[in-house]
């Protein structure tokens, strides 16, 4: 896996740099700017970018625009976006473009070597790995639509699970249920949020965006 990491704090980006070589991994170029990691990108063409969401000049959201316009550039990119805080606009602008290969983790996670390495190469993998403080954040501010208060609470934790990015054995792992359970309450979140029967994985992904664009709705 040939990463590139974009992170203006040297020591971070430094300690990063040392986690994932320890782990095997091949980081081939690190940057401290928005443009100098869109230049890292194009030049070695990497399989996974991780960006700090605030980067120089006005540290604001340099890394996720930079983010989204590496995903333009080289739609196979997969990318790895790490905020300081929960920034849920940032997240959901960066899943309007599609859930595949793309994660948003709170920096404390790459403490935690094991969930962020899970996160990493879910990503990697062409999934998707959502900090679960942002999706507990998010499910917060979608009471206002009335499709979500049709689920029950627990058909809420298995859609937060599922936009974290786990799979169905993981999410009956996590809840301590059999891997049926998981498939009876998913085909009920579908059936809950309106979403015609299609292929299964395609109404995954327009499960966890409706519940996630629905984040953005201002409240009434």
């Amino acid at each position: 896996m040939r990463i590139v990491i974009a992170e203006d704090d040297p020591l971070l980006r430094e300690g990063l740099a040392l986690l994932l070589r320890a782990e095997g991994l091949d980081v081939v170029a690190t940057a401290d700017t928005a443009e100098s990691v869109l230049a890292a990108i194009d030049e070695h063409a990497p399989d996974v970018a991780i960006l700090d969401v605030r980067m120089p000049p006005t540290h604001t959201d340099e890394g996720v625009r930079a983010a989204v316009e590496a995903r333009r550039r080289h739609p196979g990119l997969a990318v790895l976006v790490l905020s300081a805080y929960v920034e849920q606009s940032f997240a959901t602008d960066l899943l309007t473009g599609g859930v595949g290969r793309l994660g948003y983790l709170l920096k404390e996670r790459v403490g935690r070597v094991e969930e962020f390495m899970d996160a990493l190469g879910r990503v990697a993998a062409g999934g998707t790995a959502i900090d679960p403080e942002v999706v507990a954040q998010l499910f917060t501010r979608t009471r206002q639509d009335t499709r979500m208060e049709r689920l029950s609470p627990r058909e809420r934790e298995v859609l937060a699970l599922m936009a974290e990015g786990l799979g169905n054995s993981a999410i009956a792992g996590r809840l301590v249920v059999t891997d049926g359970a998981v498939h009876k309450h998913i085909r009920s979140i579908f059936a809950k949020l309106d979403l015609s029967p299609a292929d299964q994985v395609d109404r995954r992904v327009a499960a966890v965006l409706h519940y996630l664009e629905n984040a953005r709705a201002p409240r009434h």
